[in-house]
């Protein structure tokens, strides 16, 4: 055990048990929480708040947590959640001044983290954990196979699944008639069409996403990166990236000499027909957003056969979370067949599911294949079929900054 997690355990030792007496404190990776029933930990939980740090963007989103989440755990279990909109790496330094202070009690109780925020809070020791494991709903309906890893990072147990998301392009079929299938494909598109398409500007998550798509086709696929980090394989394979990013860029929208500043204005771009195609790590996005009334109803989804990002969002808790006991309630109800159930329904959300059907009741799988997710959204086997999954994150932050250098220039 390193020094950093000696000092983070005698800390926590010192101070947890005047809060929350069932609980032990954060452990270094490997370790066990002990075997605290979970009644108990429900008792500890009632009548309290828990506050949940999150992206707040989506007001769809915002919506289904202030409303059935906010109820539900109100009416089940007496605890009131109060949302706290904030993206993840503004939080993620929040926690981090907050332990340079050393600030033992916060304000923070459960996240909404994934990718290199989750890296480099674990890393850091702003994690409480691991109590994943010990939640009873990832005990019976998850494949602890497939929650290992998130972006190639260990999760042990200091995360919890929450939803599971992949990436797809839009187009309106009254305005497109045949799209590109292969990433050749689509660079073809975009030199016949010039000015018609563009992506948002990395760091923007589906702008980031959309380059590793192209990282991953021109470089002779994402296995040779599941290893680990490794700089001398990156530099050798990173300009075959920024080449074929510069090769479109006299052909993007405003002719590459500027790029949407995030995913929301690439939505708006493509709206109003300024642009053919837009896309989302969310693929009920384009649902979502012709039932909002802001994409007409022609509107539909697709992946390219070179392969379709996927990943697992997850929440977690806070190393001093004041309420620990209520962000684990929060976050095991997060992971009921309710709750994926009403989050898997596009008018709600639309994000899809993280369980293991086959662990489910006839009657609960059920529930998830009757629901319907509109014209525009591709099927869960559709997007099986092209699945690939998040290279390290360390990859993932040497793109976006070097995209900088390379393809946006000075």
């Amino acid at each position: 055990m390193t020094l950093r997690w000696n000092m983070t355990f005698l800390l926590l030792m010192l101070v947890i048990p005047f809060f929350h007496p069932f609980t032990l404190p954060a452990r270094a990776s490997g370790d066990i929480l002990p075997d605290t029933p979970f009644e108990q930990i429900l008792e500890q939980a009632r009548g309290t708040q828990v506050q949940w740090y999150m992206y707040g963007g989506w007001t769809h989103v915002n919506t289904w947590v202030d409303t059935f989440v906010a109820k539900e755990m109100k009416q089940r279990y007496d605890i009131h959640v109060k949302r706290v909109p904030m993206d993840a790496g503004v939080f993620i330094n929040k926690l981090l001044n907050e332990k340079a202070a050393g600030k033992t009690t916060g304000t923070i109780d459960l996240l909404w983290i994934n990718g290199e925020n989750f890296k480099n809070a674990k890393e850091t020791g702003l994690l409480f954990g691991p109590f994943a494991g010990h939640l009873p709903h990832v005990r019976q309906y998850v494949n602890p196979d497939s929650i290992t890893h998130d972006f190639g990072f260990p999760v042990d147990g200091f995360e919890a699944p929450f939803g599971r998301a992949q990436f797809v392009f839009e187009y309106d079929t009254d305005r497109t008639d045949t799209v590109p299938d292969t990433v050749a494909a689509l660079k073809q598109w975009i030199m016949d069409n010039p000015g018609q398409f563009t992506y948002p500007q990395p760091p923007d998550f589906t702008g980031s996403a959309f380059i590793r798509h192209i990282f991953y086709a021109v470089t002779g696929g994402h296995g040779q990166y599941m290893a680990g980090w490794d700089p001398d394989l990156y530099e050798k394979n990173a300009p075959l990236l920024w080449d074929w990013l510069n090769q479109i860029k006299p052909f993007l929208w405003q002719k590459g000499r500027t790029y949407p500043r995030d995913s929301a204005f690439l939505d708006t771009l493509f709206a109003r027909g300024e642009v053919a195609f837009s896309m989302s790590y969310h693929p009920p996005h384009a649902q979502n957003m012709i039932m909002e009334g802001s994409y007409p109803d022609t509107v539909r989804t697709f992946a390219l056969k070179d392969g379709a990002i996927f990943n697992t969002h997850f929440t977690a808790i806070a190393f001093n979370a004041p309420n620990k006991a209520g962000a684990m309630v929060l976050a095991d109800f997060l992971m009921s067949v309710d709750a994926q159930v009403s989050k898997f329904q596009p008018e709600n959300w639309g994000d899809f599911p993280v369980l293991d059907l086959n662990r489910l009741s006839a009657s609960d799988r059920q529930r998830f294949e009757t629901v319907d997710l509109g014209p525009a959204t591709l099927t869960p086997d559709q997007l099986a079929a092209v699945a690939v999954p998040e290279i390290p994150a360390q990859y993932l932050e040497a793109l976006e900054q070097d995209w900088k250098t390379h393809v946006l220039g000075p």
